[in-house]
């Protein structure tokens, strides 16, 4: 594993160079469910923009929608802005250290408090994700289906002994993207694998075009939101009353804009 990193390791990618735990909080909402390479040019984007917690605090949900758009699910980045809020309120500025107090920031989980703690601080850490759950079904469930994380995170807390955290765990996502694009990715094996639903025509499609309008505009109708938008206006209501209710957007009169 350390050989195949020490020699193919994607060290390029812009948050493998940073020990900031912000920059590294900010990397791993972002990779949710979201490709690298679609990742890296936003990340800089957004850093550029929101360098520091305190920055991202004080923009309004509207500029990190502006600059988020194009990611997907944008729930992320409203709860990156709510975390970077609950940092500058609860801990003075300071991001926290360990995994417990990381996961009380709003919408950071086990996984991603624990991904954070091991890239920022290298603090021991177990967790898992895709590419690490392919690396250890490939190697001990090579001909076993529904493989579930209870059967893994032993194996992989074992195997996290006495490594150094930050490198171990990069090098198994490395390593996992690797065995995803040479074999017939096994993490299609999991208990826990979903096919991802079709974005075109979906209703998170429509949520993403509505809020790329109103990040743009101050207030718009639902009627002008339909036309800015081409879409239907029973899926303009559908998407805003989803929006409404995830604390995104807000209606003011007859208009709607970013809460």
């Amino acid at each position: 594993m350390l050989r195949y990193f020490a020699t193919y390791g994607r060290n390029d990618l812009p948050w493998r160079n940073t020990y900031d735990p912000y920059k590294i909080m900010v990397s791993e909402v972002m990779l949710q469910q979201t490709q690298v390479s679609r990742v890296v040019e936003k990340y800089k984007e957004f850093l550029k923009l929101f360098p520091k917690v305190e920055q991202l605090a004080k923009a309004s949900l509207r500029d990190v929608l502006k600059v988020w758009s194009g990611l997907g699910y944008n729930r992320r980045a409203k709860f990156l802005h709510e975390a970077a809020k609950a940092v500058m309120k609860e801990y003075k500025g300071k991001m926290p250290k360990t995994a417990e107090e990381l996961e009380r920031l709003p919408g950071i989980g086990p996984y991603t408090a624990r991904a954070i703690a091991a890239f920022a601080y290298n603090t021991p850490s177990v967790f898992i994700e895709t590419n690490i759950r392919t690396v250890f079904i490939h190697h001990f469930f090579p001909n076993e289906d529904l493989i579930s994380d209870k059967e893994l995170l032993p194996l992989i807390t074992e195997a996290a002994i006495g490594q150094d955290t930050r490198e171990w765990y990069a090098a198994l996502m490395d390593y996992g993207v690797y065995l995803k694009q040479t074999t017939n990715n096994p993490s299609r094996r999991s208990a826990h694998h979903t096919k991802q639903e079709v974005f075109k025509g979906s209703l998170r499609e429509a949520r993403g075009l509505i809020l790329k309008v109103l990040s743009n505009n101050v207030g718009l109708t639902k009627s002008h939101i339909s036309i800015k938008t081409g879409l239907e206006s029973e899926r303009v209501e559908s998407a805003l009353r989803g929006l409404e209710k995830d604390g995104m957007v807000v209606r003011r009169g007859t208009k709607w804009g970013i809460a």
